[in-house]
């Protein structure tokens, strides 16, 4: 007899997961530890901005945030960097994550169903999420390392658009997923493969091209941002201002 295929629950973690750039708290962090200056950070923050707000996904843009997000830890121990990565999350990570998503997540586990985060962040910081929270795991985009450090470079590609699709599709052939029968979670319309991937798409906080899309298809909304779950209905179309303040906060804890 057959054995019936899992079921798994993806979920974006940048506005899906947490308030906020997984990444700009990850910089924020090295950063106020003394890793690079201000001059570095404020490198890597204008590519990741741009890219945010631009949303191509054309060669040009791509290369531009992986060289980025490569350089930002280039040269550094894996060792330290995953000791910095856990103290990231307790000082800004835990404190921004959505309960909202949280709970869905839950859900999902105790339906014994795998539970992955899948986003455009440096995997080692993804997993770190990911066992904090008590989740399957994540997948994220690879940095290479030699000998224990990082080089700078990336392993594959970064983690964005289409290429989050193909590697769901990967996992989901090495752990016997049923993807028809699967979720997919996200705030942003660049997430469209992702969740089309899928036989149960849901948007969380999303924005607005995001939001016409799951009203057209019909699939659940949640927008904790106004604490509630709009289901079919029609959701605010909410801009992303928000996450654009958080990169301009001034350095303190959030609460």
């Amino acid at each position: 007899m057959a054995l019936t295929a899992k079921r798994a629950a993806f979920f974006d973690v940048d506005n899906t997961l947490i308030r906020g750039s997984t990444l700009y708290f990850l910089g924020r962090g090295m950063y106020q530890r003394g890793y690079f200056t201000k001059k570095d950070i404020s490198r890597f923050a204008l590519a990741n901005l741009r890219f945010r707000l631009t949303g191509k996904e054309n060669q040009d843009e791509i290369a531009r945030i992986q060289d980025a997000a490569t350089n930002f830890i280039g040269g550094h121990s894996v060792k330290d960097i995953e000791a910095i990565a856990q103290e990231i999350y307790d000082e800004y990570v835990s404190p921004a994550i959505w309960q909202g998503t949280i709970d869905i997540a839950q859900k999902h586990l105790a339906n014994n169903e795998e539970v992955w985060l899948v986003t455009a962040a440096p995997e080692d910081m993804a997993i770190v999420i990911a066992n904090r929270l008590g989740l399957t795991g994540a997948l994220g985009s690879k940095a290479q390392t030699k000998d224990g450090v990082y080089t700078g470079a990336m392993s594959g590609a970064l983690l964005h658009g289409r290429a989050k699709a193909i590697a769901v599709k990967s996992l989901a052939e090495r752990n016997g997923l049923n993807l028809p029968d699967s979720y997919a979670y996200s705030d942003s319309h660049n997430d469209l493969p992702l969740l089309q991937s899928v036989g149960h798409p849901s948007a969380i906080n999303p924005d607005a091209l995001l939001t016409l899309r799951a009203m057209a298809e019909g699939w659940p909304i949640h927008d904790f941002r106004r604490l509630r779950f709009i289901g079919h209905a029609i959701s605010p179309v909410v801009t992303r201002l928000a996450g654009l303040a958080a990169w301009l906060t001034p350095r303190r804890k959030q609460h």
